[in-house]
């Protein structure tokens, strides 16, 4: 029961190439270099992650303004800094596109000397990072924004779970104790924005040694969605700076059109959830009560209003297309390098705009790629994971056809017959058939099949009868 199979059948790369890990070794023993780098070590910078989590991109800083406001102090890791622009390092960066998480274990983008080492903005640790400052006002609107590079420490490695605790206990760390306000504000605007948000259940693979792999949900804290905010703003900040300057690569979504929200409206009218006339997509869904099974099915139905992602590059002016629906706002990606090879190019042009340089040729010549780049590894990371909670599905299940379980239907499809439940134990998201399915129902459902060889699981309605 592990995932070589998937890793086999995506053709997923293994270990780095002798000539990009010599150039990762080489980086790392050169000393760092402090010109142009602004000393911030006093700054008492946290990262806040994932128990375990090595690969640390962020580490942040939040003060009070009094009544003026907030001070954000974002520390990304400087990929740049160990990356030579066309060497072997740089090439397999631009092959692999981004880090691919399987539940045995990643696939980094940088060798883990640097991901997990030299690069990540490891506690107590000296770093090159690249550091964002943005002071907001009292209701959370960014006024002012530097970025420079700089040398770094964080202080601490927080945790979601022990950081959560310690809010509750009413004992937070320093750096992060404003983070409820901070949060609260940028999600109130969000709000206010437009932005689509999909409250979806993410379901997620956990191991233990008793029962092997398993399906968990994995619920959405509020410190994670705060904690969240600070990385879009910082990522709605480097758009606006790239757009400005007419060079640059944003991630977007188009707003959706009208057919998609009559689309939804038509599907809440059938699953009999009042949709007030006046009020937006985004106040509708946000508002939405999320353990209600027709809540679930509405945010399924809302997917369609965020289709068309892509990465849009551009060198010679602002762009005809600069909104992510999802957001509400013009968005790149600056706040993960080690994990994306987006946010050190954009990083790179936000870097020489602020300071009045010219954006270097590396950079846009990589611009061009980009969107190619992205796309191809967003396209393979959404399969890989998609295979791999397929593949536990049908472990989880394989001894249990014929069961009967409680199911939500979260849409109908085209085909007679067909659609797609959530059972909530264990968390399967599966195919199901029946010729009275109705989305946002709850009902029984019977699992015919569970294939461990091909990752697929079948469920039908319990009151069609068994084959």
């Amino acid at each position: 029961m592990d995932f070589g199979g998937i890793r086999r059948e995506f053709g997923l790369p293994g270990e780095f190439p002798t000539d990009a890990l010599m150039e990762a070794q080489q980086a790392v023993a050169a000393p760092l270099s402090s010109a142009e780098r602004t000393d911030a070590t006093d700054l008492p910078l946290v990262t806040v992650d994932p128990a375990g989590a090595k690969d640390l991109d962020q580490a942040v800083l939040l003060r009070r303004r009094g009544r003026r406001g907030f001070r954000v102090h974002y520390a990304i890791a400087d990929t740049a800094a160990f990356v030579s622009p066309g060497g072997a390092l740089d090439r397999e960066t631009f092959r692999r596109g981004q880090t691919l998480y399987l539940p045995d274990g990643n696939i980094p983008l940088h060798p883990p000397v640097l991901s997990e080492g030299a690069a990540s903005l490891l506690p107590e640790q000296v770093r090159p990072a690249v550091l964002w400052t943005v002071d907001l006002d009292p209701h959370g609107s960014p006024v002012r924004v530097d970025v420079r590079r700089a040398v770094v420490r964080s202080v601490a490695a927080l945790d979601y779970r022990g950081l959560l605790r310690s809010f509750e206990a009413g004992t937070p760390h320093p750096a992060v104790e404003p983070l409820p306000e901070v949060g609260l504000l940028r999600r109130e605007q969000m709000v206010h924005r437009g932005a689509i948000e999909l409250g979806l259940p993410e379901q997620r693979v956990e191991f233990s040694d008793s029962s092997g792999w398993r399906l968990g949900l994995r619920p959405r804290m509020w410190l994670e969605a705060f904690n969240a905010e600070i990385s879009l703003l910082t990522g709605m900040c480097a758009a606006e700076i790239m757009i400005a300057a007419g060079v640059g690569v944003l991630r977007t979504v188009p707003e959706p059109d009208e057919e998609a929200v009559r689309g939804l409206r038509r599907s809440a009218e059938r699953l009999g959830v009042y949709w007030p006339p006046e009020q937006s997509p985004a106040d509708f869904l946000a508002g939405l009560e999320p353990l209600r099974p027709e809540s679930l099915a509405m945010h399924v139905a809302g997917t369609r209003l965020l289709r068309g992602a892509g990465y849009t590059a551009f060198q010679w002016g602002k762009p005809s297309e600069v909104g992510h629906a999802g957001i509400g706002a013009a968005y790149a990606h600056v706040t993960a390098p080690l994990r994306r090879l987006v946010d050190r190019l954009c990083t790179e042009v936000c870097l020489a705009v602020v300071a009045g340089r010219a954006v270097p040729e590396w950079v846009r010549e990589g611009i061009v790629d980009i969107p190619s780049a992205m796309g191809n590894s967003d396209r393979l990371a959404s399969r890989v994971e998609r295979a791999c909670i397929a593949q536990v599905q049908a472990w989880e299940l394989a001894d249990r056809v014929g069961e009967v379980f409680t199911a939500t239907v979260l849409r109908t499809d085209g085909e007679a017959g067909a659609g797609e439940v959530f059972v909530r134990e264990p968390p399967v998201i599966a195919r199901c058939r029946g010729a009275e399915l109705v989305a946002g129902q709850r009902i029984p459902v019977r699992l015919v099949e569970a294939d461990v060889t091909r990752r697929e699981v079948l469920f039908e309605s319990a009151d069609r009868p068994s084959d």
